[in-house]
């Protein structure tokens, strides 16, 4: 599948790695995990099917394996609440959304940069089984995710990021690793974003790497007897093992760099593990992460051209339990992965300063009014819904589209986590940093 909205500062020159093409075409989606008569049971993961081997003896995951079909069809992370424990949808719901897919990708063009719509999606909403789920998130088994602890909660109320409504921005602490090109944190760069969702990987004797499209490669050495890295060094990515178990590749990761968005110095700040520009994940990009998170992935292939992602996060300072997600990775050898030159001339960090250091002059001069409106209230709800979702009677109209930092379409939050109120703003007038 093709999806054309693609980010302005995304540059389209075609990297000498994406022009390395596999051997494999993508086919229909393999059947994974078939919906069950009770559709709130979550079967266990198949594991019938046998992928070939590496010549030295591993079994071979290699590909180009997009997750953009999950995006495009609204599947969200957390789950709509309307859907209660069920993690498949009925039959008169997936019918309403292969039709949104067909419209989708009548809808496909290559006016612009920017241009709109898709292609492939109906077929694989039609092939995959995945496209009968309500969330990715499956534990816990409501599909939310669990509370955040005292201390996580109060860091995430105090972090800043350029997604904060009310928020100035002095220097480059006020805004997060995303913010400024640096990382995507982890395990959110692992989940579908709004565009640029590529993922290749790549396989030799005792390693895999994960080559992200967007911000980030992981270097996993393989085998049973991989050291655990001793405590000391942090990476934004995690330091990760991996190993076989039966045909599932487990890959282990802990040493994720670790702070939070409330701390004056840059060099402690933290990514969220989790970014709002995956639909229906707490706003802000604020949450932290202690040097206590911890991931265990599991890849299964179902399929030849299909592998069922799953990964448990852990964190028992930031959250008061593990959550576990689950998505399908779907090959698709010919999809292309440009250099993703995001961080290279980005000249907007100094530009946000400027124009927030000046206004407030102005307002303390008597010269220019207080802004009384900020186009980023609206990711303080939830603003990205799931079309086939039972309609929720309560729940408060979808916020305004709007500017903000990052511009349009490129969030996708939903309400705060559980056990924190919105993030609040620095005080205004605050002596600008250096």
């Amino acid at each position: 599948m093709r999806h054309h909205r693609l980010a302005s500062r995304f540059v389209t020159a075609t990297s000498a790695i994406a022009a390395v093409a596999s051997l494999l075409v993508a086919g229909p989606a393999a059947m994974a995990q078939k919906p069950p008569a009770d559709l709130t049971v979550l079967p266990p993961t198949p594991t019938d099917y046998t992928p070939k081997k590496t010549s030295w003896g591993d079994w071979d995951f290699t590909g180009t394996w997009p997750i953009e079909n999950i995006a495009s069809t609204r599947i969200l992370f957390q789950r709509p609440k309307t859907f209660g424990n069920r993690v498949w949808i009925t039959k008169e719901e997936h019918d309403k959304r292969i039709a949104n897919a067909e419209r989708s990708d009548k809808g496909f063009t290559t006016d612009s940069l920017n241009a709109g719509g898709t292609q492939g999606l109906a077929d694989w909403t039609k092939s995959s089984n995945f496209s009968w789920r309500t969330s990715m998130l499956v534990k816990p088994l409501d599909g939310q995710l669990p509370p955040l602890t005292p201390k996580g909660a109060a860091l995430y109320k105090a972090g800043k990021s350029g997604w904060v409504p009310r928020q100035e921005f002095d220097w480059v602490d006020d805004f997060d690793s995303w913010d400024r090109c640096i990382s995507r944190g982890f395990p959110a760069s692992m989940f579908p974003f709004r565009y640029n969702y590529g993922q290749r990987i790549w396989q030799a004797p005792g390693y895999v790497v994960i080559q992200l499209e967007m911000l980030g490669t992981r270097v996993i050495p393989i085998g049973n007897n991989v050291p655990k890295v001793p405590a000391g060094p942090e990476a934004w990515m995690g330091l990760s093992r991996g190993h076989w178990e039966g045909k599932t590749l487990v890959i282990e990761t802990d040493h994720i760099k670790s702070g939070d968005s409330a701390t004056t110095n840059p060099l402690k700040r933290a990514a969220s593990p989790l970014n709002m520009a995956t639909q229906n994940v707490p706003p802000f990009n604020t949450i932290p992460t202690s040097d206590k998170a911890h991931t265990v992935e599991r890849l299964t292939m179902t399929g030849p051209n299909s592998i069922l992602y799953e990964i448990t996060y852990d964190d028992p300072e930031t959250f008061t339990a593990p959550w576990t997600a689950q998505l399908e990775w779907t090959r698709d050898d010919k999809y292309e992965m440009p250099e993703y030159a995001c961080h290279e001339g980005d000249v907007q960090i100094r530009n946000y300063i400027t124009a927030s250091r000046a206004h407030r002059a102005q307002v303390a001069a008597g010269t220019s009014q207080p802004i009384t409106t900020d186009t980023r209230d609206r990711f303080a709800q939830q603003f990205d819904f799931d079309p086939v979702a039972p309609p929720d009677p309560n729940a408060p109209a979808p916020a305004p589209r709007g500017g903000g930092r990052g511009g349009a379409g490129r969030g996708g939050a939903g309400a705060p986590p559980a056990g924190a109120p919105p993030a609040g703003a620095p005080p205004a007038g605050a002596p600008p940093r250096q």
